[in-house]
């Protein structure tokens, strides 16, 4: 059987991204994100010297010249516009920007045919919730929305908690022509200001996405929460109507009391912030039960803000809270109870697995931690196990964090120091359980419109309580390095553009003579990298050959630099002084200079 990875790899040559420059009386296309030799191109009447562009293959020019050159395919715009270089990175990656015309038309199609409308016929095998009190609560900028929510307390001391997350595989039959691009990117890709979906926006922001105050179709988690966890589940399909659409601030706000919550969501929302807040407790008692610890990351993520013309003029950073948590807690039970379903009926389906971490690794963390004075665990002597290693990085983590609330810094240093003890998680048709999460069978199933692993575990699931077909088991075991490949692909790409955008927020920033505060994140034999600015939004690499006086030096926990003549060091999470030398923009890359002199 051909699986949808026929159509995974692209044999086209990968896009090249150039910017135009006049030479005498050629035009010449430069390799911007990357060095390499200029390009003499075709004449083109869409471009001009200065622009931004895509080139393809070469070509004759105008059919009059027997030399070959190169060929503008598309004009990006301008260098110096954010938005314009963000969507340059993104097509200079692979990434294609669009969806064949033949994928657009199957998906319009798809998504006209089973719409959730009042005609009974579009209810068989369906559940009626439209009545049910439903709510989403995404980023304020999201225009997908995979899961709605509906929770209502039930008297005893427990609540029932409905997950309902978008039915995707009502619109994408397997083997499809959008089934199978879907399968190619594998998971959407999101940038500042822009996004590579993973399905055409006629299914990912119109038809599969549960906006609210129209009938969308769903597969529906429904639990018992109470003291010991989710104690009763049943999964079925649906067809739901949110009443609301939330967005995190304006949630904490009603939590912190700031806002009233409305009817008929009101209610609802403050029985799922209950039950949230169960499950919870309940997954770090068993932790404490075990002797181990949950593992806790403080993130914060910038979400930037750009204006007409493309330019980015603000970076907030997004810090997790109560109402990212209450999500999280409910997104991770489902998850965990379509996992176990899926393994008690032998489904084949991808599990999200993340092995616990090797002993060197955690003792390593052990010893960098306490090169800088934060308080560890204690390490058992002799070789640790697999379990053991997982409860020490868990305790480290929660201490590191109270380290870090007591005393105001570090947390970004601190953080990526636990994170890189940890292995990679991935996808995999076997179950070997997931330790960040000190979950024994985990996997991704509520964000089917973004992320290809929560397709197939729908159509796992779907196999069971909707007669439709399984997966085949190969072909699921195929999926996982695919899916985990184009995971870390994604990441990387969201990453660099990130650090793009930050440029140009400092860019155009300007003052490049001041002075910022800045706290040291990461550190690397050639110097120290700091993030810097009011909120700590931008980040640059102060070289050592820039600290004169002095011969730095790594230390063996890469932890600090320290002055072989005068003995100061500088540490993770040490705050310093900053001043901003050359920026590239394209790159990402920002270069610093030491404000003041470095104190021991």
């Amino acid at each position: 059987m051909t699986p949808p990875a026929a159509a995974a790899t692209d044999s086209r040559p990968a896009a090249r991204v150039a910017v135009l420059a006049r030479q005498g009386k050629f035009l010449v296309a430069e390799p911007f994100f990357a060095p390499g030799p200029r390009l003499v191109v075709s004449r083109d009447r869409r471009a001009n010297a200065g622009d931004l562009v895509m080139l393809g293959g070469e070509g004759r020019d105008n059919g009059r010249r027997s030399s070959r050159r190169a060929v503008i395919t598309r004009r990006l715009g301008r260098p110096e516009v954010a938005r314009d270089v963000i969507e340059a990175l993104m097509l200079d990656r692979g990434l294609r920007r669009s969806f064949d015309p033949a994928v657009e038309r199957e998906a319009r199609l798809a998504a006209e045919a089973p719409a959730a409308t009042s005609a009974e016929n579009d209810l068989a095998g369906r559940r009626d919730l439209r009545d049910l009190p439903t709510f989403t609560i995404d980023p304020s900028t999201a225009k997908d929305f995979d899961d709605a929510i509906s929770a209502e307390a039930l008297g005893d001391g427990s609540w029932r908690v409905w997950v309902h997350i978008a039915d995707v595989s009502a619109y994408v039959p397997s083997r499809s022509l959008v089934d199978r691009e879907a399968y190619r990117r594998g998971t959407s890709v999101y940038v500042p200001g822009a996004v590579e979906p993973m399905l055409p926006g006629s299914l990912s922001n119109e038809a599969c996405s549960l906006v609210p105050g129209i009938p969308r179709l769903a597969v529906t988690v429904e639990m018992t929460i109470g003291e010991g966890g989710a104690r009763r589940s049943s999964m079925y399909r649906s067809v739901i109507r949110s009443d609301v659409r939330l967005d995190y601030d304006r949630v904490d706000g009603i939590f912190a009391g700031t806002e009233a919550a409305a009817a008929p969501w009101g209610d609802p929302l403050a029985a799922a912030r209950a039950a949230a807040a169960v499950l919870a407790a309940h997954r770090e008692r068993g932790e404490r039960r075990r002797g181990g610890s949950v593992l806790v990351v403080d993130s914060a993520e910038a979400e930037f803000g750009f204006d007409a013309d493309g330019n980015v003029v603000a970076a907030e950073i997004s810090e997790q809270t109560e109402s990212h948590r209450l999500i999280e807690q409910l997104m991770i039970t489902a998850n965990e109870r379509v996992a176990t379903f899926l393994q008690d009926h032998k489904i084949p389906t991808l599990y999200r697995v993340h092995e616990r971490p090797d002993a060197p690794a955690v003792e390593r963390l052990i010893d960098q931690l306490h090169s800088l004075g934060v308080p560890t665990p204690a390490v058992p002597k002799g070789h640790l196990t697999p379990q053991q290693a997982a409860d020490i990085v868990g305790e480290a983590s929660a201490l590191v964090s109270e380290w870090v609330a007591r005393t105001g810094h570090g947390r970004r240093a601190l953080t990526s120091l636990v994170l890189r003890s940890l292995k990679q998680a991935y996808y995999d048709s076997r179950n070997l359980g997931h330790a960040g999460l000190a979950s024994p069978c985990y996997c991704h199933f509520t964000s089917p419109i973004r992320r290809y692993p929560d397709l197939i575990c729908h159509r796992g699931l779907l196999s069971a309580i909707a007669g439709e077909p399984a997966p085949e088991a190969s072909w699921v075991t195929n999926s996982g390095p695919w899916t985990s490949q184009r995971e870390r692909a994604a990441m990387t790409i969201e990453r660099d553009a990130d650090d793009v955008a930050r440029c140009f927020l400092l860019v155009r920033a300007g003052d490049r003579d001041a002075a910022f505060g800045g706290e040291i994140v990461g550190l690397i034999g050639a110097g120290a990298f700091v993030a810097f600015g009011e909120r700590l939004q931008y980040e640059g690499m102060l070289p050592v050959r820039r600290l004169r006086g002095d011969w730095w030096e790594l230390n063996e926990e890469a932890t600090m630099l320290i002055g072989t003549r005068s003995g100061a060091a500088m540490r993770l999470g040490d705050e310093v002084s900053v001043t901003v030398g050359r920026i590239d923009a394209p790159r990402g890359r920002v270069d610093l200079l030491p404000a003041d002199a470095v104190e021991e």
